[in-house]
């Protein structure tokens, strides 16, 4: 995400949460008071979200300093100090929440996708998010699946055709849906990589004589119709190498089955739709 873009985003977590000022701290707190608040880790995991935490405090108080110890990416334990910042201490309460919790949801993300990416890390697969994000926070959620190791599926409805189960049922077929997808490509000059939705053989070996499709996704598919799955897709492809996704319902505890039979990516909704966030506390240095 863009540095525009992100303020714009900031601009309303403000207006979400400090209005016509934080009225606790202005009752209390001298406008001339200058402090140090530091940030604390009270869990293992992966941090994220520091930069996103710069570029918020710098948006509300461009005078307030910045003192990076641990960056985006570090495995990070309990006690562990990430940054501290310096300046008014007004500021300094008025931007605490609202970088906290930005910062333990991404960490939150990462420390998940890493989890995951871990596991099946001696095989060629790798971990996808999906589109099932927080509304209005989707790029730093994928920047934090990235952040932990996975990798991003689309980012939205406009940067890859997707066919599912719902889009061939009312295109009347695979073979129809694919054909009608690849026109619209070429017929709006867009260069949009396709991919299908598959609930069995008879689909697969539908969407493979087409030729069309640069990915299959294999739809609820046990682990061990994934591996006959995946033999009879590339058995049929000798001449170009297609990308094999398996979807719906894998966790973390089944996660490793899918990946060992051979697929490319294996998506999982659960990095960014059921994550716990990393704790984490923003304390002042007294």
């Amino acid at each position: 995400m863009n540095t525009t873009e992100l303020n714009k985003l900031i601009d309303l977590w403000f207006e979400e949460d400090i209005r016509d000022g934080d009225h606790t701290s202005l009752s209390c707190i001298p406008d001339t008071q200058m402090g140090t608040q530091q940030l604390i880790i009270k869990a293992d995991g992966i941090l994220a979200g520091v930069e996103v935490a710069k570029q918020i405090i710098h948006r509300f108080d461009p005078e307030l300093q910045f003192e990076g110890f641990i960056n985006d990416g570090a495995e990070v334990h309990k006690g562990d100090i990430a940054f501290r910042v310096s300046g008014k201490e007004l500021s300094l309460l008025q931007v605490e929440r609202t970088m906290l919790n930005i910062m333990q949801r991404m960490s939150g993300i990462a420390t998940t996708t890493h989890r995951y990416q871990s596991l099946i890390a001696d095989t060629q697969c790798h971990v996808l998010d999906t589109r099932k994000t927080t509304p209005g926070l989707r790029y730093l959620e994928k920047e934090a699946v990235l952040i932990g190791g996975g990798m991003n599926h689309r980012i939205g409805l406009f940067d890859m055709i997707l066919l599912k189960d719902n889009h061939v049922d009312f295109a009347g077929g695979i073979t129809a849906a694919l054909t009608r997808a690849r026109d619209y490509c070429i017929r709006n000059k867009k260069d949009l990589r396709i991919e299908i939705e598959t609930r069995n053989l008879n689909e697969i070996e539908e969407a493979l004589r087409t030729g069309i499709p640069d990915r299959i996704m294999l739809d609820n598919f046990t682990p061990e119709r994934t591996a006959q799955a995946v033999d009879f897709i590339r058995n049929w492809m000798s001449d170009k190498y297609i990308e094999i996704e398996s979807s719906g319902g894998i966790t973390i505890d089944t996660l490793r089955d899918y990946a060992v039979c051979g697929v490319d990516f294996v998506s999982v909704g659960a990095l960014t739709h059921s994550v716990k966030s990393l704790d984490m506390s923003f304390k002042a240095v007294k």
